[in-house]
């Protein structure tokens, strides 16, 4: 069973919501109690089939170990080599569910596998900085498992939700992280289940499937309408449980059709990923450039940090080409973004122009929204 999906998931997620409420109301600790409930609902979740329960235990029990045994060997020695070493071996589960069958000829799958991965890459990545010198079990399986964001995010920071965990609300502190709780879930079940279905069963399935200009077009724009609204229902949806139950998960989205750059776009939409990749992956390949003098201009070398950043982001989703071009098409679009906001003259002179502003809020858009015709496959077909 997929998280929020069918009635009996949120049957069982409103019967636990009682108990959370009651706890937060009385100012009770919540870790315990949202603990074993999320180990009945990773149950839920997983327990359809015994190999897919075997394979999470299997997950778990191997990135623990490996967080563990870094932490250990993180207080002796301050290699940047062994982190690399540690990351490749955490990265293997997510290796094998995309190329599984070609490598071993088996295919193998695991709810979230993505999210996960990031999950402990960025643990690996913060003991390396010195960051995290410890790391309790049942707290790190907390935090990696925990089934509001385990299928589609937001990815959460391990310190940032232990601190939550670990925090013990006043009555009036849960009772407004209660009210902001319900208002995300309300909203996001909106988003997804009625604006999400209108446009899919009214608009996109309404679309010939005959391939000319007014039909492609037409799917580009009711195509992004539909990823934004059920994308961002189910993050809103996992955002506002992880209020009721005391953890205040990051939101994902910030209307980002509203962006007047691409720049802008990408710090609005999907903004667990984005700031992920930014703080992990592009601002530590830039360094590295600077650094070691690989590029003596610092734009060129934060050109070539976002287009291999936006392309590992288009790998992420998917090997196939169109993920792959659409990655390298958001590289390219940052960086000529970037590169015309520098030097236009006549852009200093409009930018805070509300009139223009509005312009270039309808480009980005469009823009994005091709974006996501490449994303969709269509463009290939």
């Amino acid at each position: 069973m997929l998280p929020f999906s069918g009635l009996f998931f949120f049957y069982i997620l409103f019967i636990f919501f009682i108990g959370a409420i009651i706890l937060g109301i009385l100012g009770k600790p919540l870790k315990w109690y949202g603990f074993f409930v999320n180990l009945f609902m990773l149950w839920l979740i997983f327990g359809n089939s015994k190999k897919n329960i075997i394979i999470l235990l299997m997950f778990l029990t191997g990135e623990l170990a490996l967080v563990e045994i870094y932490i250990h060997i993180r207080k002796h020695f301050n290699n940047r080599w062994i982190l690399w070493i540690m990351i490749l071996f955490s990265i293997l589960p997510l290796i094998l569910t995309k190329w599984g069958e070609q490598l071993i000829h088996r295919h193998v799958a695991l709810l979230g596998i993505s999210y996960l991965t990031f999950k402990v890459v960025q643990v690996l990545i913060e003991t390396y900085d010195g960051l995290i010198d410890k790391m309790n079990p049942l707290s790190f399986t907390y935090f990696l498992l925990f089934f509001p964001t385990i299928s589609s995010g937001p990815i959460d920071r391990s310190r940032r939700f232990l601190e939550d965990i670990s925090h013990v609300m006043k009555k009036e502190e849960y009772i407004e992280n209660l009210r902001r709780g319900i208002y995300k879930l309300g909203k996001g079940a909106f988003f997804k289940f009625f604006l999400g279905a209108i446009v899919s069963n009214y608009w996109m399935a309404k679309i010939p499937t005959d391939r000319n200009f007014i039909n492609i077009l037409n799917y580009m724009y009711a195509y992004s309408f539909y990823l934004y609204f059920d994308f961002a229902g189910y993050s809103f949806m996992a955002v506002g449980t992880s209020y009721i139950f005391g953890i205040k998960t990051p939101d994902n989205f910030n209307i980002p059709y509203l962006s007047h750059d691409i720049k802008e776009f990408w710090n609005r939409w999907h903004m667990s990923l984005s700031f992920w990749f930014r703080d992990f992956i592009y601002t530590r390949i830039v360094m590295s450039f600077i650094k070691n003098k690989v590029f003596k201009n610092k734009y060129t070398a934060s050109y070539i940090g976002f287009i291999i950043t936006m392309f590992t982001m288009g790998a992420w989703h998917g090997t196939q080409r169109h993920y792959l071009v659409y990655g390298l098409y958001h590289g390219i679009l940052i960086c000529f973004t970037d590169y015309f906001e520098r030097k236009s003259k006549w852009y200093k002179s409009v930018k805070n122009n509300e009139k223009w502003d509005t312009v270039f809020t309808f480009v980005t858009f469009n823009l994005v929204c091709f974006g996501f015709l490449i994303f969709s496959g269509k463009l290939f077909i």
